[in-house]
């Protein structure tokens, strides 16, 4: 599939070892914490059955390859826009073709924004919660919704000083991260090497056919690749090179501590997952323990909840840069009113605002109370995630279509990833009451402002009246040729948003500043 790039130009940072750590630091924190809630989810409250985990593992590795690997490395890292990625970028080097195009951005941007309010709650009390598993902490009865809650407060409020100083932690905290799943991984596959298997894709297609929940199963599967968007986002900040070959090492750590979750869980075949008490609001909750942490030996425990716990916190700080990046390019292409945007450092493309980072704080601090456990948020979360992956094929297809790729090629891009994440959006609607409908709401809110905000532009678009420079090229030139007036004050500089180059809007032409000094 051959296209037209802009993704080999200079402004892309080169490849380099340090580049490599940035990027593990910038773009990996959301689906690199992805393994924290996977394999809790798949196994559930159920009975551990041999054919279910091997299925799911196979049904991770291959949405791995297919959704992140294949199209947003493969194919999605070409669209860049002057070295800039992300649904509003993609949107931008699209919108000349149809103007339809405008609602999968907006629907895909409002996606992401309450994905900005779910991502942070999710994966800090997925990391949490199993403090109450430490054999030290057992009987103290820690309030770990309240501890979610004052990590994620803090993490907004820190949003205004920039994260130029932690920022530079980030790299190497997310490479000891990224180790410790592949090690912790290794050591407990080594204990079953059979469930290697598990990456035959038979075993996927298997679990499709015969599990009588296939579509719930695949529900929780999907959650493996919650951040892959992110990937593009951050374009900007990394450079494709450095994307593509650290997701080599990525994907391969990810991949062991899956099957190492999977080995793990494989000794208690025939039985429930063992379980402990833990303080869910105000109450004790039996709870099972989390595969991540039934890897860890006991006296890793507590190393790795504080590992997991500072991954977490990465994995929420670039999903809130994310969006406010994601709203500076929406106030940029006029679809949300002007906002005060701060820049807090030095830094190229960090951000800051105000208003956006209150509106988070409130989401997740609300998605938190609502549903109290991580578990009760993986509906909500996959379902936004899929209605952004849904809405960038339909962009991505176009901007195939714009840089001459041949039709077969698109069509059977097109259908095959409406058909894909469809299916995965299918199966996370399922779960539209137990929490689904909260990413709808958010998004739906979000959407009806963007679309009034739109519309009314375009209504006092009707009402201003844009001429033709050339009709007054003399009554310039004679203005400019008057001694009377000074030059230092009538040779001002006026922005101006019409989209034809020769023309102007009449009342910049006649400014109060001019035609005072006309009369």
């Amino acid at each position: 599939m051959k296209m037209a790039s802009n993704g080999e130009h200079n402004y892309h940072h080169r490849l380099s070892t340090a580049g490599l750590i940035i990027t593990l630091g910038i773009i990996y924190g959301d689906i690199g914490t992805s393994p924290l809630y996977v394999m809790k989810s798949i196994v559930g409250d159920g009975i551990v059955n041999r054919e279910t985990i091997l299925g799911a593992v196979s049904l991770v590795f291959w949405t791995l390859t297919i959704q992140t690997s294949f199209k947003y490395i493969g194919l999605v890292l070409r669209a860049d826009n002057k070295g800039e990625g992300g649904i509003f970028s993609l949107y931008t080097l699209v919108r000349r073709r149809r103007k339809w195009l405008l609602f999968p951005a907006m629907i895909g941007g409002c996606a992401v924004l309450s994905e900005g309010m779910i991502t942070p709650p999710i994966t800090v009390s997925a990391a949490i919660e199993s403090l109450a598993s430490v054999p030290a902490l057992q009987n103290m009865h820690l309030p770990t919704m309240q501890i979610t809650i004052g990590i994620i407060s803090l993490i907004f409020v820190f949003q205004q000083f920039g994260t130029v100083a932690v920022g530079k932690l980030f790299g190497p905290l997310m490479l000891l991260w990224f180790s410790m799943l592949g090690v912790l991984g290794g050591l407990s596959l080594s204990h079953d090497w059979s469930v290697l298997q598990a990456l035959n894709p038979l075993f996927a297609i298997k679990i499709l056919i015969n599990h009588p929940n296939a579509l719930v199963l695949m529900g929780a599967v999907f959650l493996c690749t919650t951040g892959a968007e992110a990937l593009y986002a951050d374009l900007g900040h990394c450079g494709k090179q450095n994307i593509r070959i650290s997701w080599i090492f990525v994907k391969t750590c990810l991949v062991l501590n899956y099957l190492g979750q999977a080995t793990w869980c494989l000794q208690y075949e025939g039985k429930k997952l063992p379980t402990f008490l833990s303080m869910v609001g105000d109450k004790l909750e039996p709870q099972h323990v989390n595969p991540f942490y039934g890897v860890m030996p006991d006296f890793f425990l507590p190393f790795g909840i504080a590992i997991a716990t500072m991954a977490a916190i990465i994995a929420s700080q670039a999903m809130i840069s994310g969006s406010f990046t994601l709203v500076s390019e929406a106030i940029r292409l006029d679809l949300l009113p002007k906002l005060t945007v701060i820049f807090p450092t030095q830094m190229k493309g960090q951000l800051y605002v105000p208003a956006v980072n209150t509106l988070l704080w409130a989401g997740c601090v609300f998605v938190t109370f609502y549903f109290k456990e991580s578990k009760y948020m993986e509906a909500a979360y996959g379902l936004s995630v899929t209605l952004t992956m849904l809405m960038s094929t339909i962009l991505l297809s176009n901007f195939f279509v714009l840089n001459r790729v041949k039709p077969i090629f698109v069509w059977i891009f097109l259908i095959w990833y409406l058909c894909f994440e469809g299916a995965f959006f299918a199966a996370n609607l399922l779960k539209f009451k137990d929490g689904g409908f909260i990413t709808v709401l958010i998004a739906s809110v979000l959407f009806f402002l963007m679309f009034v905000w739109v519309q009314a532009k375009k209504i006092k678009n009707r009402y201003i009246q844009n001429v033709k420079i050339n009709d007054y090229i003399d009554q310039l030139i004679l203005l400019g040729s008057d001694d009377d007036i000074p030059k230092c004050a009538s040779n001002l500089v006026f922005l101006s948003s019409t989209k034809s180059p020769k023309r102007l809007k009449k009342n910049t032409l006649f400014h109060p500043s001019d035609t005072a000094k006309t009369r």
